[in-house]
């Protein structure tokens, strides 16, 4: 790898974790073109990037997680945690939270075992996020903010984050596919998403990168790691914001279509081998 292939690995991860088009599937693909070989070394860039956008999730929504959070404890300081909004979010993103955990932890093995065929499952997984994105611009109701979050909805993030655990599959598509289920207008089901998401981005991160420390030569990649976690945080947080803004006006059947067209591609790729 080079500063180079760092600098665009960069650009790739910081375009495609945010919008719902799937950042891993594009990684290997990019990987690919590049001749970038699929080892630790990748692996740990992998990791590190990814970091990247969730410093630029934590960076776009900082004041709605501070006041998250300060409401969640002084809710819980005073015996009143569910009186405000803030503090009720900050309840509904644990619950947002757990059914990853837990299907994190029981499917490691079975994830890990799938990653050996990537391209494949990637393919399958960007068709089937074409389809749920379909399906949930289809029946969308678009009636709802995020004001009116409860319980349910919460849980209904949660458990479409499940599927984000896959190889090749859409965390950004996944978790604002749960929101507009439970009929939240776009913008509200993408803000809504990416708040319910950011403890377990942060958890996975955190857990990986334990990972990155223990590696042989972490700290003789530096250079690379760097410019690749910096520049998929610049990109992230404008990626953030052209699709909030975006989905104000526009609908999800342009992601939608794109996935079916790659992820067809990718398949038709790897039966021709």
């Amino acid at each position: 790898m080079t500063l180079i292939h760092a600098f665009i690995l960069g650009i790739v991860q910081g375009l495609t974790e945010f919008i719902p088009v799937s950042s891993t599937a594009h990684l290997l693909i990019v990987e690919n073109l590049l001749g970038v070989p699929s080892d630790d070394r990748t692996f740990s860039f992998s990791v590190i990037i990814q970091l990247g956008t969730v410093f630029a999730l934590l960076l776009f929504f900082w004041k709605d997680i501070w006041k998250i959070t300060t409401a969640f404890f002084l809710g819980i300081k005073n015996k009143k945690p569910f009186e405000t909004l803030n503090s009720r979010l900050g309840w509904l993103v644990l619950v947002a939270t757990l059914p990853a955990l837990v299907a994190g932890f029981l499917l490691k093995d079975i994830v890990q075992t799938m990653f050996k065929d990537q391209l494949t499952l990637a393919s399958i997984r960007l068709l089937f996020t074409a389809l749920i994105l379909t399906a949930v611009e289809y029946f969308d109701r678009r009636e709802r903010t995020l004001e009116s979050a409860t319980w349910l909805d919460a849980l209904s993030v949660g458990l479409f984050q499940v599927l984000a655990i896959f190889p090749g599959a859409s965390r950004s598509g996944s978790t604002i596919a749960g929101g507009m289920v439970r009929g939240f207008d776009r913008p509200s089901a993408a803000r809504f998403a990416f708040l319910m998401s950011a403890p377990i981005l942060l958890a996975a991160g955190a857990y990986e990168s334990l990972k990155v420390i223990d590696m042989t030569g972490t700290m003789e990649y530096l250079p690379f790691l760097i410019t690749g976690f910096v520049t998929a945080a610049v990109v992230g947080w404008f990626s953030i914001k052209w699709l909030i803004n975006f989905l104000n006006k526009h609908s999800l059947y342009v992601f939608a279509a794109y996935c079916a067209v790659v992820g067809i591609i990718l398949l038709l790729v790897q039966f021709s081998r």
